[in-house]
């Protein structure tokens, strides 16, 4: 399916646009007339995807963050995270809670979050060239409930 609308963002991978991110894809997805449920949980899903470009696509540089969010006619709302970092040798243990690479107080729940808040997600790596997490959420959405 086609989106009816589409908005694109590009950030430095800096902690200081982690909540600069959320809030451009909250006032996007806005439009939908999501639930304050639905909103936090857009919010949270996009915060863990961009803080792990921050954190682990470019633990060592400072690099590009490409955001594309779409609505769709049927409240299906979709958010793509995308990075040109390290990229992810193993994608489907990446996805195991408590799996980190990092350590320390990384608790390796990045994934499993994303997972909770949303309908459904897609991580796509290519180790050093990148990753893109793609996420999607159904917005009901107040008139509906």
């Amino acid at each position: 399916m086609k989106p009816i609308q589409t908005m694109r963002l590009e950030i430095e991978s800096r902690s200081v646009n982690e909540a600069f991110a959320r809030a451009v894809v909250s006032a996007f997805a806005a439009q939908l007339d999501p639930t304050i449920e639905e909103l936090s949980d857009l919010r949270t899903a996009v915060s863990e995807a961009v803080t792990n470009c921050i954190v682990h696509a470019y633990a060592i540089s400072v690099g590009q963050i490409y955001i594309t969010a779409s609505v769709y006619a049927d409240g299906m709302f979709s958010v793509k995270i995308r990075d040109k970092g390290c990229g992810i040798d193993d994608v489907q243990q990446a996805m195991q809670p408590l799996f980190t690479t990092r350590g320390g107080e990384r608790a390796g729940l990045g994934f499993a979050v994303m997972e909770s808040f949303c309908d459904r997600i897609r991580v796509r790596s290519v180790p050093g060239k990148g990753t893109c997490v793609t996420l999607y959420k159904r917005i009901h959405g107040r008139s509906e409930n």
